[in-house]
């Protein structure tokens, strides 16, 4: 197993794409700490392999304790996935000074911070660190210039962190994810043809021909976490199913 006696701390990581990683990590063998403030639905909280810490990860005061945390559970941090964010959409007219803050906190400022806390651990055996970005860190939807910001952030944070750890021994990555399948974004697709063309015409715009999987996500996590890896950082990997590689035709 290519995670065998690793601990992974996964921001997130009981649902969506963080959940995907977390299954995707444990099939590997490793100990993951899932972080986030809902608790854990019962097949994780009974994993023996799985620990959960509820933190509000806006607050950097409770970071520290977070890795804390996850080395008295485990003994150690050998990878960080920084996967938790919030998105939602405004016109540059309507953004707020708040809307602003609480975007760039959680999204950039809690992944920094979580790093800088958990670095004494990671450097002590060569560690991982994963931050889920996204195509539109990118590219642009309407009216996601908050989101579209903290992603490109955090992309570019990803390549600084990589000069910097390199020598440490410690690696940064980060994943990009295009149109992921969610209890959310599924009630959205069905909202909007119950015929079902608007699925159609959203997979149409991958070559793949399917929109992803938090389990997608969470196979290329376990590439970036493993030593298959090692001598892979700075590098944002795009998984989108080649939507972003795809030229549009003209209707």
């Amino acid at each position: 197993m290519l995670l065998e006696n690793k601990t992974a701390l996964v921001t997130g990581g009981g649902r969506g794409i963080g959940r995907g990683i977390t299954e995707q990590f444990l099939a590997e063998g490793a100990n993951v700490v899932v972080v986030q403030r809902r608790n854990l639905d019962e097949e994780l909280a009974n994993h023996p392999r799985v620990a959960h810490i509820s933190a509000d990860l806006g607050d950097l005061k409770q970071l520290p304790a977070v890795i804390e945390g996850t080395v008295t559970h485990f003994g150690g941090v050998d990878i960080l996935v920084n996967n938790s964010g919030v998105m939602w959409e405004r016109s540059i007219a309507d953004i707020t000074p708040d809307e602003w803050d609480q975007m760039a906190n959680v999204n950039m400022r809690a992944p920094v911070f979580l790093i800088q806390a958990a670095l004494p651990h990671l450097q002590q055996h060569g560690g991982s660190i994963i931050n889920i970005g996204s195509i539109e860190g990118m590219a642009a939807n309407p009216e996601h210039v908050l989101y579209v910001t903290s992603k490109a952030g955090i992309h570019g944070m990803t390549r600084a962190l990589a000069v910097d750890l390199g020598e440490l021994g410690v690696r940064c990555n980060a994943i990009a994810p295009g149109w992921i399948s969610s209890e959310l974004s599924e009630q959205y697709i069905d909202s909007l043809s119950p015929d079902g063309s608007a699925r159609d015409d959203l997979n149409r715009l991958h070559p793949v021909g399917r929109v992803g999987t938090p389990a997608d996500i969470g196979g290329a996590a376990v590439y970036l976490a493993s030593q298959r890896a090692s001598f892979v950082t700075g590098q944002v990997l795009v998984v989108d199913g080649g939507r972003t590689a795809r030229l549009p035709m003209p209707v």
